[in-house]
């Protein structure tokens, strides 16, 4: 799933970067995140332990490659 989100996001960032988006940025990585916590969620479904979910944080998903659209902006220089 990362590998298939991973060409959307570079896609958006490279394309919005240029402007005042790091709020948005920022609210997509977190949405990103809820979605894959959720996707895990209804794969496990009756089969999730307890404490389980906690560990599918945004490190955990960063560390399997997620790409972060937070820290990317670029500002136009002065002209």
């Amino acid at each position: 799933m990362i590998a298939d989100l991973n060409p959307i996001l570079r896609g958006w960032g490279n394309y919005f970067r240029t402007g005042n988006a790091a709020d948005k940025f920022q609210q997509i990585d977190s949405y990103v995140v809820w979605r894959l916590n959720r996707l895990m969620e209804k794969k496990r479904g009756r089969n999730l332990r307890a404490g389980q979910a906690q560990q599918w944080d945004e490190a955990r998903f960063n560390g399997h490659g997620l790409y972060r659209l937070r820290g990317t902006v670029r500002y136009p220089g002065a002209a």
